[in-house]
């Protein structure tokens, strides 16, 4: 009977090791074969992927560090007895007299950074009527975000963050040259979908949008890239990666019908915007175009500017060796500077360049206690940090009023003992110094919107009105 095992035979195992090296050969004429292949096609997918790395794709990945998110709780809104609100109320369907908002109401929108201290430029619909923001970044990092100012005919506003470090940019364009059909690239958060990017081309110039209080905005680009709620203040590029529009408004009853403001207004209202020399206490008394070319409109008689021999006429080419573009270019140059320090700046004066040296000279700051007194009959300090946790700010903001003379035009309004301060002519104030400038800018006999906040049994409430200050 034949055993259904078997030893192994040496010519056995020659034979099988002859095999194993044959197949052990062809597997490495297989590895010869293939890998200049696999090279070829990791080489071409490489290639691939960059061809793939379209405009778009390229505009998205330079922009998006310097876009932000911005999440706001909104105030409650509340009209006084004498019916003074904000010119907002019908374009954002803001309730009418009587009605409450409840404070907790939380909102979002996009903006981006114009200059790498944490300046932001958003939509002033964005941020109206709230109480606490927050500008989140595509790393997720995150930060309470001020309102420097803000422009409600033109729907912009800028508001600062303090980063710790330098962050980056987003390069102005034009919107004058721009060309129906243009590609367009929208980056910002709709509906809370954070750093989402949509292509589409400029589909028409010059539009106009009316509301129903009588408010407008003309001149908008028309885009069918996808705006949502939530691009609103976001930056509408063009393939250079620059800014041409800032997101605005949406048809809603239409689809891909979207609108932006023209990064040229933004050009001409930024100077106003940034107040840089009000902001940081100095005066230089130059005035630049922001428009075209950086051309020296006016001259202050006797100010720095014109003891350095800065002429109208002339057109500046660099500040402190770094080049001047454009006007706007000026006044983002003057961001940070403080009394004392002097600006290098070359122009160019009938062909020629000229090199002058400005100092920068402290601005004389108004009294703000005595001319709140005077104009408004209210007397504040800044509002301690403590009682704003108290009232439900997590941001320390705004005077709080100690005292309303009686009979005074802020009497009259209905503001009261305990009521928070927090903007005046549409700037916010947080200090008696900032009082000063505004009330010392707008004079006596003036009328001047005012914005307080109260708490109340229901929550946290905000108070629009207008008054006339004393002579």
């Amino acid at each position: 009977m034949r055993s259904v095992f078997s030893t192994s035979h040496p010519c056995g195992c020659r034979r099988g090791g002859s095999a194993i090296l044959n197949v052990l050969a062809a597997c490495s004429v297989l590895v010869v074969l293939v890998m200049p292949v696999m090279g070829e096609r990791i080489a071409q997918s490489a290639e691939g992927l960059e061809a793939r790395r379209s405009p778009a794709v390229r505009v998205f990945e330079n922009a998006r560090d310097a876009v932000v998110n911005i999440s706001a709780t909104q105030i409650v809104t509340m009209r006084d007895a004498r019916g003074y609100g904000s010119m907002f109320d019908d374009m954002f369907d803001i309730p009418r007299r009587g009605q409450m908002r409840e404070l907790r109401r939380e909102s979002c929108g996009s903006g981006f950074v114009i200059h790498p201290d944490g300046y932001i430029v958003t939509n002033a619909h964005v941020v109206a009527r709230t109480a606490e923001r927050k500008a989140v970044f595509a790393d997720g990092r995150e930060f309470d975000a001020d309102i420097i100012a803000f422009d409600t005919a033109r729907d912009l506003a800028i508001l600062k963050i303090n980063p710790g470090s330098p962050l980056p940019t987003l390069p102005l364009g034009r919107s004058n040259d721009l060309m129906i059909g243009e590609t367009v690239i929208a980056i910002g958060n709709p509906l809370g979908l954070q750093t989402t990017v949509t292509v589409g081309v400029v589909s028409a110039l010059d539009r106009d949008l009316d509301f129903s209080n009588g408010v407008s905005l003309t001149g908008l680009v028309q885009t069918d890239a996808s705006i949502n709620p939530g691009n609103s203040g976001g930056p509408l590029l063009n393939v250079l990666g620059e800014l041409i529009g800032i997101n605005s408004a949406i048809r809603g009853d239409a689809q891909n019908i979207g609108f932006a403001i023209p990064v040229d207004e933004l050009r001409k209202v930024l100077p106003d915007l940034l107040d840089v020399e009000r902001r940081y206490g100095f005066v230089t008394g130059l005035r630049i175009g922001t428009v075209d070319e950086p051309r020296v409109i006016d001259v202050v008689d006797k100010s720095p500017a014109d003891r350095a021999g800065v002429r109208p006429g002339d057109t500046l080419v660099s500040i402190n060796g770094a080049p001047v573009r454009e006007g706007v270019d000026f006044y983002i140059a003057l961001i940070g500077r403080h009394p004392g320090e002097e600006l290098q700046m070359t122009v160019q004066r009938q062909g020629r360049p000229v090199k002058v040296s400005m100092p920068i000279v402290e601005r004389p700051r108004p009294d703000g206690n005595r001319l709140a007194d005077a104009r408004l009959g209210l007397t504040m300090y800044p509002l301690p940090p403590d009682l704003a946790r108290q009232i439900g700010l997590r941001q320390q903001q705004g005077l709080l009023v100690t005292g309303v003379e009686p009979g005074s035009p802020a009497d009259q309004l209905g503001i009261r003992e305990e009521d928070v301060l927090v903007a005046l002519a549409r700037r916010y104030v947080g200090s008696m110094d900032s009082v000063g400038q505004v009330l010392d800018e707008v004079g006596g006999g003036s009328p001047i919107d005012v914005t307080v906040l109260r708490a109340d049994r229901r929550g946290l409430i905000r108070l629009d009105g207008v008054l006339r200050t004393r002579e």
